[in-house]
């Protein structure tokens, strides 16, 4: 890459359907989206079904066609007890369909032997659709450092498979920086972008919130993003900035303006192109 592309993460703006996070992408200057078609269930989680749902599938394609914004990856094709992978090829194929490259995917069961089959199993499914399966360690999962990341794309071996790093899990996981260090560079293929208070909190419920609804403009809090970002390979960053008071106070469209901004800002001050 010969210089910097930014996609708009679908949690920054969780409200705007597919076909509108295209367009506000375009309005505020993102090169790509990163939506969330396969649904999770969570509490007020809008249903972005693109798969049952032709018409928003068919609106989206032609926000992606007009705008010429493109599809970074979808999300989340995660790994738990009682979930077959299978579940998720429809989604792949809604992927393919509108040229996106990658699929988000992260291990919620502690059963070690189900989630290395289930995370090779995604990898398969996925890969017929041309898609990558970026593994993302969440603090709040099972597999939830750096560590038990790697030990599953070493373990399965899928030649599809990528590492998703988000700083705000790097940073809540208390990963050190070094450990980024040796790890292959075909595995990296884009990165979460993201602030947030150098205090880590200790309680779970504040951790998942403050995750979901309240993270911070890059440069803004305490992650040493630039210490991180130096030992990466350049690629697309996604900005998953949710903050929801923010939004609900200066608009969705100034909040995420302001994400990218406060992004390039912070990239072209501390991280030359070439790391």
């Amino acid at each position: 890459m010969s210089k910097r592309q930014f996609s708009l993460a679908h949690l920054t703006a969780l409200s705007l359907s597919p076909p509108e996070l295209v367009y506000m992408a375009a309005t505020t200057g993102y090169d790509f989206v990163s939506i969330r078609p396969i649904h999770l269930g969570l509490p007020n989680e809008p249903n972005y079904d693109l798969a049952k749902n032709k018409q928003m599938l068919a609106d989206t394609k032609q926000a992606l066609n007009e705008t010429g914004v493109g599809l970074l990856d979808i999300e989340l094709a995660k790994v738990a007890d009682g979930i077959d992978p299978t579940v998720y090829e429809p989604a792949f194929e809604v992927a393919a369909e509108l040229g996106g490259r990658h699929v988000l995917s992260s291990i919620w069961t502690n059963d070690r032997q189900f989630a290395r089959e289930g995370f090779a199993k995604i990898c398969e499914l996925a890969k017929p659709y041309g898609l990558t399966v970026e593994l993302e360690f969440v603090p709040i999962a099972a597999v939830s450092n750096l560590k038990q990341a790697v030990d599953v794309l070493r373990d399965t071996g899928c030649e599809n498979a990528g590492l998703l790093i988000d700083a705000h899990h790097f940073h809540r996981a208390l990963v050190k920086i070094e450990d980024l260090e040796g790890l292959p560079r075909e595995w990296f293929h884009y990165f979460h972008l993201c602030d947030a208070g150098k205090h880590i909190p200790n309680n779970r419920e504040e951790l998942t919130r403050i995750m979901r609804e309240e993270r911070l403009y890059v440069g803004e809090g305490g992650i040493p993003l630039q210490d991180i970002l130096k030992r990466l390979p350049n690629m697309p960053y996604s900005l998953e900035i949710p903050h929801m008071r923010r939004a609900k106070e200066i608009g969705y469209e100034t909040h995420v303006r302001q994400c990218l901004e406060s992004a390039k800002a912070y990239l072209n001050k501390y991280v030359h192109l070439g790391y």
